[in-house]
């Protein structure tokens, strides 16, 4: 079995472990009428999805050694206490309306399953039969999207606490993984195993950027709160290896602003994706940088996330999404996940292909577009280049909410020379 210490200390460094979760029946096991509640705006249709979904992880399987979330679940139910305590757990933070024993009583593969895809109720009384829902536990229908519910921190793994109730699962899930799976070794950091947890902390890893083993980004908006930030300073003071955090504030709407991914990502060691209106023009929504150096907190309101990594020591040049020309294209590709890039090492970035002006601007960047399906069918070699972006089909994944970082849970990297 492959031992992984877990450690990330950049996004962009060469990637060498993964954790995916190909999306399942969980996700077509909604209606519109409850497609809201599961967080999404429009219901997904998971034969084309799970097509888009094995482009992304045939390239991911190209560069590092890739875990399906669901195989490391199973392996670690196969140990009766680590089952017993994550069974407890569900039953005391979510309203399971299912018999504790019928669930240990499954057998590893299929408790799994329904761990994910949910658990039928069974209408054997008459208030079941008239109860409106169909599954007494309900499906984690946003698991795909991995990178939210736990985030790899230098070598120190942050569980998620998550805005939405719906998603506390995949936390206990991710956390439960990280604590027992004999493949890796880390420390977990988890805000809700904390007594005096405030009830307004919310941390989503789709608002963590890890810039550098010393700096780290973080939105602060809908998924993550200013005082789930304040709980990630307090643990860093601690521990001394992050000097500087900085913090960007982020619209309440439209959806798609959700989290700081979906408007900043790192492309390269001097380049990086922007949505424009939100980082770099003049706006309400402030940068704040944390300065943790000399064992004090300073904190103070800067121009823009790019001039303080400057400043910091990393000097990055915007690639807007969407382009410059049109602000009505820019805003349709950042809805699309355009500024949503996942780094498969330096200057080497998978994208939706859908997003065809930021395309444009990346290959004016230098980045040969290169799309996923030449490669998987070997008529294209990643080795050949030295920058690009691998260009997957989007056009049901992106309907979720979210792009390739999203949907991915780095767990080592290689260190960056900056």
């Amino acid at each position: 079995m492959e031992h992984i210490q877990v450690q990330v200390s950049s996004e962009i460094g060469e990637l060498e472990a993964i954790i995916v979760h190909t999306p399942g029946q969980e996700v077509e096991n909604m209606t519109p009428k409850n497609a809201e509640r599961a967080l999404y705006s429009d219901i997904l249709n998971l034969s084309v999805a799970q097509k888009e979904y094995c482009q992304f992880k045939g390239i991911l399987q190209k560069r590092a050694k890739v875990f399906e979330m669901q195989d490391l679940l199973a392996d670690i139910l196969k140990v009766d206490a680590v089952k017993q305590q994550l069974i407890d757990e569900i039953f005391q933070y979510e309203q399971v309306r299912e018999s504790r024993d019928f669930l240990l009583s499954l057998e590893v593969k299929e408790l799994t399953r329904q761990l994910i895809e949910g658990v039928m109720m069974k209408k054997d009384n008459l208030t079941r039969f008239f109860d409106i829902d169909r599954y007494s536990l309900p499906p984690l229908h946003n698991f795909f999207f991995m990178r939210d519910a736990s985030m790899t921190i230098n070598q120190n793994v942050l569980i998620g606490k998550m805005a939405s109730h719906v998603r506390e699962r995949e936390s206990r899930i991710m956390e439960a993984i990280f604590n027992h799976h004999p493949n890796f070794t880390t420390r977990t950091i988890n805000p809700a195993r904390f007594d005096s947890l405030d009830p307004q902390i919310t941390i989503e890893g789709g608002d963590v950027l890890v810039a550098r083993h010393d700096v780290l980004i973080i939105g602060t908006g809908l998924r993550t709160s200013s005082q789930g930030i304040d709980f990630i300073l307090d643990q860093v003071q601690s521990r001394g290896n992050i000097k500087h955090i900085i913090v960007q504030e982020l619209p309440d709407s439209p959806e798609s602003f959700i989290h700081l991914d979906m408007v900043f990502t790192f492309l390269d060691v001097n380049k990086c994706m922007v949505f424009e209106p939100v980082i770099l023009q003049p706006n309400k929504y402030r940068t704040v940088h944390i300065n943790l150096e000399n064992s004090r907190v300073v904190i103070n309101t800067v121009p823009n996330i790019l001039v303080v990594l400057k400043q910091l020591g990393i000097d990055l040049e915007p690639v807007f999404c969407g382009g410059q020309a049109d602000p009505w294209t820019q805003e349709r590709e950042q809805w699309h996940s355009g500024a949503n890039f996942f780094a498969l090492g330096p200057g080497k970035v998978i994208g939706y292909e859908r997003n065809v002006y930021t395309m444009e601007e990346m290959h004016k960047h230098g980045f040969e577009i290169i799309r996923a399906r030449d490669v998987l069918k070997k008529t294209v070699s990643l080795d050949d280049y030295q920058k690009y972006v691998v260009t997957i089909d989007g056009s049901e994944l992106a309907r979720g909410g979210g792009g390739a970082r999203c949907m991915s849970m780095p767990v080592r990297r290689k260190p960056v020379n900056w």
